[in-house]
């Protein structure tokens, strides 16, 4: 028989949750890949761009098992594979890490920010159905196509909009703005593919939905990745030229004629005369 699916076990909590962690992701991984445009192709730059991919991709993974907390099967007992749970996060983070470095190192043309978009985009649908294998509901799951490729060109439209938006928003409040729509496009391709499910059940089975197990579960699953969005955060609070936009600016060297800075050893020096003159 086809159980009846619901996505607010818990009511709007697990939504508005999960759409303030998608926002938080992606809010940082702005905010770090502002700070690396213009930093050459040093450690530094490196670094930057490592941190805001594994931001976003940790926001976008966190927002879909903060999500998954208020999933629930009439008549199932929810349950994860916690190896392929773990694997959904590791696809998340690299896949956007490709993206995030395509457009970090060769900027938004259309090709560079087509292809970028679409890894991305593809990567993260993966996320979320490699996810839902994980899942084991003692019945067995089914998708509606049409819905499934929907979700696909949602998340596919959501990553190039973030990466269009990673490498040319600069302005703080801006960035802020345009977190928050990349929050609602992910919740929205989350709760897109989700709508696609339906489950059948050969007959229903007693207990509560979901169980503590299964919530101490997901609980400890998200606890890395919020914890290194946590961290994440810190560094880009205590930063002021990601926080704020303002470079580090350092007191002009005196130039030659050519326009070069003098040598120490070679810059000019003034007679005892010009000295006497001046004064």
């Amino acid at each position: 028989m086809t159980a009846d699916v619901s996505e607010f076990h818990y009511g709007l909590i697990t939504p508005i949750a999960a759409y303030l962690m998608a926002c938080l992701g992606a809010v940082l991984a702005l905010r770090c890949t502002t700070r690396s445009i213009g930093r050459g192709r040093g450690e530094k730059r490196f670094g930057w761009l490592v941190l805001g991919a594994v931001s976003l991709g940790c926001g976008i993974w966190t927002m879909h098992f903060i999500a998954m907390i208020g999933f629930s099967v009439d008549g199932a007992l929810v349950s994860y594979d916690a190896g392929r749970t773990v694997l959904s996060l590791v696809v998340c983070i690299a896949v956007v890490a490709g993206g995030v470095f395509l457009v970090g190192f060769r900027g938004s043309g259309p090709v560079t920010l087509g292809t970028a978009g679409v890894l991305t985009g593809l990567g993260v649908a993966a996320m979320h159905y490699l996810g839902m294998t994980a899942v084991n509901t003692g019945g067995t799951v089914h998708y509606d196509t049409a819905v499934v490729v929907l979700s696909v060109v949602i998340a596919v439209v959501a990553a190039t909009a973030a990466l269009w938006a990673a490498v040319s928003i600069s302005a703080v409040w801006a960035t802020v703005g345009a977190s928050l729509v990349m929050g609602a496009a992910v919740a929205t391709m989350h709760y897109t593919g989700m709508a696609a499910v339906s489950v059948h059940v050969a007959q229903a089975q007693t207990g509560g939905q979901p169980s503590t197990s299964l919530l101490a579960f997901l609980l400890v699953m998200l606890a890395g990745p919020v914890a290194a969005l946590i961290l994440a955060a810190a560094i880009v609070m205590f930063d002021p030229e990601v926080v704020g936009g303002q470079r580090d600016r350092t007191a002009p060297e005196t130039l030659a004629p050519t326009g070069r800075p003098w040598p120490p050893a070679d810059r000019p020096q003034q007679s005892l005369a010009d000295r006497r003159f001046m004064s």
